[in-house]
């Protein structure tokens, strides 16, 4: 079954979905896949659509990537009243449709953790189930990881649920949790839902060729999910 959307969540705000979303992005492009990637929603700043553009080489404006930004480094939802506008579920899903018709694929990532407040009355799992996306989680490779990636797949639709990938961002100096880690959460969710990245200074590091053999098992572990 081909994937049509994929929701990059995560456990908590940066914790590495932009540099995923990007090299995701990198990797199907490099392969004729035709991709979009998408922040719908951010507040704080742009740098992370800016950074999606970028691994699209253009292929969408910046607005077109990321239609609703607000200036306040807070939850969306409280950002957005500082400026007395409003983000309606409907409105977000309208856009993701329209640009799926255009691509095979729209990666869409998320603002904060699965549950931060995007708009009015609704979070990235209300975006998951009314988009039937396919989720990955992301999550920074520490001490703590394990609860907060269950806790977060445990929060998912159920139907979605046991379709997401994990995707376990590691520090730039390893230590026993994070070595540990992986094949914890292996043995509870399945190995191949569960993906350990190597430290990556920025999306220009998926080049390594670890990193890329991790984002090509990323995306045969979502098919599998689909068809499973």
């Amino acid at each position: 079954m081909r994937l049509r959307f994929v929701f990059i969540t995560g456990t908590d705000t940066g914790v590495g979905k932009t540099v995923l979303t990007s090299m995701l992005a990198r990797h199907l492009r490099e392969r004729g896949v035709s991709v979009a990637a998408l922040k719908p929603i951010c507040s704080g700043g742009r740098s992370d659509a800016r950074a999606l553009r970028a691994a699209l080489d253009g292929a969408l404006t910046l607005d077109e990537i990321n239609p609703w930004h607000f200036s306040a480094p807070l939850a969306p939802l409280l950002a957005a009243r500082r400026e007395h506008r409003r983000v309606d579920l409907t409105e977000v899903l309208a856009h993701l449709r329209n640009v799926q018709r255009r691509f095979d694929v729209v990666l869409v990532e998320g603002a904060g953790g699965l549950l931060s407040p995007l708009g009015e009355a609704f979070n990235a799992r209300d975006l998951i189930g009314a988009s039937r996306a396919v989720p990955i989680v992301v999550c920074t490779n520490r001490l703590g990881v394990v609860n907060h990636a269950l806790l977060t797949i445990e929060a998912l639709p159920r139907v979605f649920a046991h379709r997401a990938a994990v995707v376990l961002m590691s520090p730039r100096r390893p230590n026993l949790a994070s070595r540990t880690n992986p094949r914890l959460l292996a043995g509870i969710l399945g190995s191949d839902r569960v993906h350990d990245f190597p430290w990556l200074l920025s999306v220009n590091s998926s080049r390594q060729p670890v990193a890329s053999i991790r984002v090509r098992q990323v995306l045969e572990s979502l098919k599998a999910g689909l068809t499973g």
